[in-house]
């Protein structure tokens, strides 16, 4: 879909539809819904007085005005969208109505729509939050994942609407209102690029897919990038990480990327660790055959974490940022380590494997030796990592886990801000003893109870000192159903929270 703003009348959009809005409670429309109203014959008011248009919140409500019913008016539809109470209206709520409009028009066999900025005057929102919440609304409101679908058509033309424009009849308000829908673009269009790649099936997206995706996006980006094998991998002995890959066929692949946003201050830096597991199917521990196909979305951390770098260099944050991705499969091989083995991460810490199912965290404490080799100030590590935090937090947050008041509540700021909700989680000394082991400095395992809590302990092991935090987005990777501006399947969290957090810091 094309995206552009434009000085004008919305009533006089040469489109197949427009769009205005209502808040909920208001009987006489003024701005541009009260100006549509006057062009129609007062039909949005009469609605509104027989009861049909409330203004509750995604609302839509269509009016045909197909033909010479009403002299001089272009457009063959007016879509009336409910904002709901204005007290409680916010970037949220734009996207949302945003999404559920763009989906109406689709329905609708619409080609070309023009809108209204939704906030942006009454509604008290700041024109280019307001615009940039819209198209971010819009453009991810409108995804499916359906490249493999080939005998039966979807029930709508895909490829509509073709052009959304935003209408202003306030020409010093365009630049805001450009500006944002181009950073919009670049959010969403990370989202989406995250979402693609956790919808392909395992034997397409292996851990070699996924390291030339990230050397595409470092290509088109100018950012730097290394892919270390597994004999790179064993001569900086990270045992744990290599040690999960023994079960599998495809080669592990270990991705660094480097944005450099202030190249004079490499402490400036914030390092981004995706779990990169292309397939989990536990290993020797071998999950129940269950549900097993969704684990193709266990590199949904890594996911993030590469197209997040997508946005961050076109945003360009002053701000340097590496992503990290230790990329494999664990599948129970007749190489695969087995329960009881014991392996040693990078840096010297020896780990026993309790259960080859728990292998995110193995993985992860590598990939963190790496960062923390390299010079990582700030870390975020974001995996799919524990089903306990669906259990503790339901699909409606992200759990958050940190040594670092400031940082954590930086990355919560973002998640809020770009509609990603996190919820920070404690880290008790208690919970930390479950992860002792016998024989070794610690096992990967902590038992059945506070599992999402001992599995950050034991990612925190490895972060020492150094600011971090570590994200369970078990509960948030995948939708049930479509949601707002989140579909069936791959949401993209927290794509877009990562990105909002290297440009807070970077700002």
């Amino acid at each position: 879909m094309e995206l552009s703003v434009v000085t004008g009348d919305i009533t006089a959009q040469a489109v197949n539809a427009i769009v205005v809005n209502l808040f909920e409670g208001v009987d006489a429309p003024g701005g541009g819904t009260g100006a549509v109203d006057t062009a129609i014959g007062g039909a949005i008011s009469s609605l509104i007085a027989d009861g049909e248009i409330k203004g509750r919140r995604g609302e839509v409500t269509v009016i045909h005005t197909i033909g010479d019913t009403y002299a001089g008016f272009a457009p063959d539809r007016v879509l009336v969208v409910g904002l709901g109470k204005s007290k409680n209206f916010d970037m949220d709520g734009v996207r949302s109505v945003s999404a559920i409009v763009a989906r109406r028009l689709r329905t609708l066999n619409v080609e070309s729509a023009a809108t209204i900025v939704h906030g942006s005057g009454i509604g008290g929102l700041d024109p280019e939050v307001a615009a940039e919440a819209l198209a971010e609304g819009a453009i991810l409101g409108l995804y499916r994942f359906d490249k493999y679908r080939t005998s039966s058509k979807p029930k709508f033309d895909e490829t509509k609407p073709a052009t959304l424009v935003l209408v202003s009849n306030d020409s010093s308000k365009i630049p805001a209102l450009e500006a944002g829908v181009a950073r919009a673009q670049a959010f969403a269009g990370a989202s989406i690029s995250a979402r693609d790649m956790v919808s392909e099936p395992a034997n397409v997206l292996h851990p070699t897919k996924l390291a030339e995706i990230a050397t595409g996006i470092a290509s088109e980006g100018g950012m730097a990038i290394e892919v270390l094998e597994k004999a790179d991998c064993e001569a900086l002995e990270m045992g744990a990480y290599v040690g999960v890959s023994l079960g599998s066929h495809q080669p592990l692949k270990f991705i660094h990327m480097t944005y450099e946003g202030d190249a004079g201050n490499p402490d400036n830096n914030l390092w981004i660790i995706g779990k990169g597991i292309t397939f989990d199917s536990g290993g020797i521990s071998l999950k129940g055959g269950a549900g097993m196909g969704a684990m193709k979305g266990d590199m949904s951390g890594g996911a993030a974490a590469i197209a997040s770098m997508q946005a961050i260099a076109t945003l360009k944050p002053v701000l340097n940022v590496h992503m990290v991705c230790a990329a494999t499969e664990n599948m129970p091989g007749g190489g695969a380590q087995r329960p009881g083995d014991v392996v040693i991460a990078m840096g010297g810490k020896s780990i026993e494997v309790d259960n080859t199912d728990a292998e995110g965290r193995l993985t992860l404490a590598d990939a963190i030796g790496f960062a923390k080799s390299n010079g990582a100030k700030r870390i975020v590590d974001i995996a799919t990592l524990t089903g306990a935090m669906v259990v503790a937090l339901g699909m409606g947050h992200s759990g958050a886990f940190s040594n670092d008041d400031e940082l954590v509540d930086q990355m919560i700021a973002a998640g809020h801000t770009r509609g990603e909700p996190i919820w920070r989680m404690p880290l008790d000394p208690i919970t930390k003893k479950q992860n002792r082991s016998d024989i070794a400095d610690l096992k990967n395992t902590g038992g059945r109870g506070a599992g999402s809590i001992t599995a950050a302990h034991f990612i925190g092991e490895f972060a020492g000192d150094t600011p971090w935090v570590h994200l369970d987005i078990a509960a948030t990777n995948m939708g049930r159903s479509v949601h707002d501006w989140e579909p069936t399947g791959a949401t993209g969290v927290p794509t877009r929270a990562l990105i909002q957090l290297a440009m807070d810091l970077g700002s």
